[in-house]
């Protein structure tokens, strides 16, 4: 499916959302293959998310505007692969 990639390298691709959430909903993928969060055995992966993630924010002037990143797991992905789901602007919470 086309979409249009917001961040690669060695380890990590990053593309849109094809169902966004928010107006920026980017998911950040590891390229090799991790079924799901509780597999992970390589924290380099996590260093290379962690490096994507960060230059993501930036890029879409997220930091001062809320976001959050999520990770699904459990049976609970759609996708049977590791990701992570970068999505913002958020607001504020209200109590």
């Amino acid at each position: 499916m086309p979409t249009q990639i917001q961040y690669e390298d060695d380890d990590i691709i990053a593309f849109n959302d094809i169902h966004p959430l928010a107006p920026v909903h980017i998911l950040v993928v590891p390229k090799q293959h991790i079924d799901e969060f509780y597999s992970l055995k390589d924290t380099k992966v996590l260093d290379s998310v962690h490096k994507a993630i960060k230059k993501l924010i930036c890029d879409n002037q997220l930091l001062d505007k809320g976001y959050k990143v999520e990770v699904n797991g459990g049976g609970a992905q759609l996708v049977n692969h590791l990701h992570f789901h970068l999505m913002g602007p958020l607001s504020k919470p209200t109590v």
